[in-house]
């Protein structure tokens, strides 16, 4: 026996030299699945199985194959059988596989939206903080109406100056 020098890679198995390819072979399972579960062939199968029975019950003796117990047609209902269950289970194993990469690609979208829909939360939420400290419309027009009230003033004041310099001169103005 030969002492394999590198162990970190496990052995291969060895076949019997029967090589296939898996995807090609699980595609032809799932079809054959697939028809298998169809109302079309159960029609078939019973119209195969009555026209079975009918020909070797009602048929001509010297051509009838399969005569009462009907061995041959039991044979070949349970060799169809033997051969379709292991193909519709590898056909929902395939499913399954499908299903849970499926599931697995959903969480992963499902994660990143939820992390994009708290960062959006959080910008929201700091631009409400920001727009806080903005003044209202209502802020701006009560800021506007004592400025205008001010300017009023201050252009009454200066009306009032400019009528005393014109009748008094310009000497010391000194406001009352």
């Amino acid at each position: 026996m030969k002492r394999r020098e590198d162990l970190t890679t496990p052995r291969q198995n060895r076949r019997l030299g029967v090589h296939y390819d898996p995807d090609a072979f699980g595609q032809f399972s799932e079809s054959i699945a697939r028809y298998l579960g169809t109302a079309r062939y159960l029609v078939y199968q019973s119209v195969f199985c009555i026209g079975w029975v009918l020909w070797n019950s009602f048929g001509p003796k010297a051509l009838r194959f399969d005569e009462w117990q009907f061995i041959g047609l039991t044979l070949l209902l349970s060799l169809q059988a033997a051969y379709a269950a292991p193909l519709i289970l590898l056909a929902q194993n395939r499913q399954e596989q499908r299903d849970r990469l499926q599931t697995e690609t959903d969480r992963k979208v499902a994660e990143r939206t939820q992390f994009d829909t708290e960062f959006l939360a959080r910008e929201i939420a700091s631009v409400r903080l920001s727009l806080g400290d903005v003044p209202t419309t209502d802020d701006l027009e009560d800021h506007f109406e004592k400025l205008t009230a001010a300017v009023e003033r201050m252009s009454t004041r200066l009306d009032e100056l400019e009528a005393r310099i014109q009748k008094d001169g310009p000497r010391d103005i000194i406001p009352d």
